[in-house]
């Protein structure tokens, strides 16, 4: 997994948190914001500082929890939230729970978490994109620690392709059909993309089509299976990773801003209630091949195309039952 330890406070990553907090459920990235104050002024890049799964114990011989009802709320729209959501509802009521998912804006969700009205929330965006809702919440709730290091925007293209960096499609264009697939026009990912990508790699060359997810995923899609190479933006987590032969370009003058991680948080009083699930917590970690293979599992539609999640999930874990083990042995992380 990759470690970002120092992120950058930039007007750029500030531009791009726009995209990565709009990932809906179909993965739009329609450049909502997930906080109501994105300015690199607000980011305490404390949040920065986290190593998925640091906390991790083994809870295999922990004492069972005396409660056993839990509420997770997922974000509207965040495919990893319902992942993530997903994968602790699976293994918790495998474990005699109760657990119930209901899904929330990123705002609700987090009132809702310090009013006890929710129990967790998986997808805590820092140090930038919900910066805002940290400073407002952040000494009521109980941080369980983070689980993913590499959220970011991207240019990526299929994996058999001659380049390796984004400035490469200014002299080898004629390989992709001089073009670069985006999605929707408001999305921060666009943005970012025309305001610094292109100005700063040259890449005027380039037709940007700008369209909407499924116009590029469907591109991606046709592209990769007919062996042709094709660029196109898209952003981590996404389970395109997992569906599809993709990398991403490097990006050597961080056109594209840096990654942030994800965390988990608490409602007040949970660890006490919950000693045993809240340890199941902090132990959950994801690298990005374990993420977008769940991902692609539950939202891609080919699969399940974000119907059915519960049993998209049973399907996943009956077939990953090593990543579980190591879930609730706390071996998901080096230490």
């Amino acid at each position: 997994m990759i470690r970002r330890k120092v992120i950058a406070v930039t007007s750029i990553l500030a531009m791009g948190a726009l995209a990565l907090s709009g990932c809906d459920a179909s993965n739009s990235g329609n450049g909502e914001s997930g906080s109501s104050d994105t300015s690199p002024n607000n980011v305490n890049t404390k949040w920065a500082d986290c190593t998925p799964g640091e906390g991790s114990k083994d809870t295999t011989s922990m004492k069972a929890d005396g409660k056993k009802n839990i509420t997770i709320g997922a974000f509207n729209g965040w495919d990893e939230s319902f992942a993530t959501a997903g994968i602790m509802k699976n293994v918790l009521e495998k474990d005699g729970y109760k657990v119930t998912i209901k899904g929330f804006d990123a705002g609700p969700g987090y009132a809702g978490l310090v009013a006890g009205d929710i129990d967790l929330i998986t997808d805590g965006w820092l140090p930038l994109t919900h910066a805002d809702y940290v400073k407002r919440y952040g000494d009521k709730m109980e941080n369980l620690g983070c689980w993913y290091d590499n959220a970011k925007l991207t240019i990526a293209v299929n994996k058999d392709s001659k380049a390796k960096t984004i400035g490469d499609l200014k002299s080898m264009g004629d390989d992709y059909g001089n073009t670069l697939y985006g999605i929707e026009a408001g999305a921060g990912l666009t943005k970012v993309t025309q305001q610094s990508a292109i100005p700063k790699y040259g890449l005027k060359n380039l037709n940007f089509k700008i369209s909407s997810t499924p116009a590029m995923l469907s591109q991606l899609k046709k592209a990769t299976a007919a062996n042709r190479d094709i660029a196109v933006t898209l952003w981590r987590p996404h389970w395109a990773y997992g569906a599809f032969p993709v990398r991403d370009l490097e990006d050597p003058k961080n056109a594209m801003g840096d990654a942030e991680v994800i965390y988990s948080f608490a409602r007040p009083g949970f660890e006490k209630d919950f000693p045993k699930a809240a340890q199941l917590m902090r132990n959950m970690a994801f690298d990005d091949k374990t993420l977008s293979d769940l991902e692609d599992t539950m939202f891609s539609a080919d699969k399940y195309g974000g119907k059915n999640q519960e049993k998209a999930v049973a399907e996943w874990t009956s077939h990953n039952e090593a990543w579980v083990d190591k879930l609730k042995s706390g071996e998901l992380t080096e230490k």
